[in-house]
């Protein structure tokens, strides 16, 4: 079995003219032809195919907060984290100046290649499949979308009130990661060094992870804060 036909197998879908995956994979550094013409074709189709199943999930979800959870499900961090979960780095096609400075790590590249396969599915089969595909890959993020996320983002809430207060900045952690490539589960943690806390926040991606974290982190922040002050009065 060829290399190809065995990312192929992981990611659950047989390519009929498996040229296209292999050009999918292939960065604009490794000279021409390469991936942009799909990675522009399944940026548009991913980003409609989001679209859908956020207007479904949430019927009552204003313009506005659509179009920020979508902005997150589909930036390049979210996108490099999936291309990781199934290992694109390894089958990457690279010029020797992205080899040598570690193009297979880095998130606009990887985060390009899953664009560029989207593209690829789409165009080796339909909108159907590709949508099918899509979905596959964003299952647990889509389940774990929430509109408060949509309002504000509680990592930078809690760097803004901890500047705020001319405290350090806090640090995060990845605790443990577990799960296979399609249902990855993340437990971060926050730490506040000035304070002495350290709390968890669990979910499928380190970012909703790291935010959940920080919400609490705040929330526990503020409330000392309170207490600090009516033992004052």
């Amino acid at each position: 079995m060829s290399t190809l036909e065995q990312l192929s197998l992981r990611l659950g879908y047989s390519f009929q003219a498996i040229g296209l995956l292999q050009l999918a994979l292939t960065h604009r550094s490794a000279g021409s032809p390469n991936n942009e013409r799909l990675e522009f074709l399944g940026d548009a189709v991913l980003g409609s195919v989001i679209a859908k199943a956020l207007f479904d999930r949430f019927p009552q979800a204003k313009e506005g907060q659509l179009s920020r959870i979508r902005a997150s499900l589909v930036r390049r961090e979210t996108l490099a984290e999936i291309a990781r979960e199934l290992k694109l780095g390894d089958y990457l096609i690279l010029g020797q100046g992205e080899l040598k400075s570690g193009g297979h790590h880095r998130d606009s590249i990887l985060a390009d290649c899953v664009e560029g396969i989207i593209g690829a599915i789409q165009e080796d089969s339909d909108f159907s499949v590709a949508k099918t595909f899509i979905l596959s890959l964003f299952t647990s993020r889509l389940e774990q979308a929430d509109l408060g996320f949509a309002e504000k983002d509680a990592k930078t809430q809690l760097q803004e009130w901890l500047q705020s207060q001319q405290l350090a900045l806090p640090l995060y952690s990845v605790l443990e990661t577990t799960g296979d490539a399609h249902n990855r589960y993340f437990v971060v943690q926050c730490q506040i060094e000035s304070h002495h806390v350290q709390i968890e926040g669990a979910g499928p991606s380190r970012r909703i992870a790291e935010q959940i974290a920080a919400r609490d982190v705040l929330t526990h922040l503020k409330a000392l804060k309170q207490l600090n002050e009516q033992a004052k009065i």
